[in-house]
């Protein structure tokens, strides 16, 4: 099937397409990229092929507000 066609999921409708390069990635090979919307997809920079995990949005805020709190 074309994919221009295909109905698109609620979750592609949910995610930014648009991935970026975490801020806190390091240049050595422990990176990871996220695209946010209202739902957030994490996938391992070196290895995007492996899938991604996808995370609402709401708790991903809890996660990175409870890291930087360290």
């Amino acid at each position: 099937m074309d994919r221009a066609h295909e109905c698109p999921t609620r979750e592609s409708r949910l995610v930014d397409k648009r991935w970026h390069k975490s801020s806190h990635s390091a240049n050595g090979g422990e990176c990871v990229e996220v695209s946010e919307g209202e739902a957030v997809r994490v996938r391992d920079t070196q290895n995007r092929d492996l899938g991604y995990l996808t995370v609402p949005a709401p708790e991903w805020s809890a996660l990175v507000g409870a890291l930087r709190g360290r």
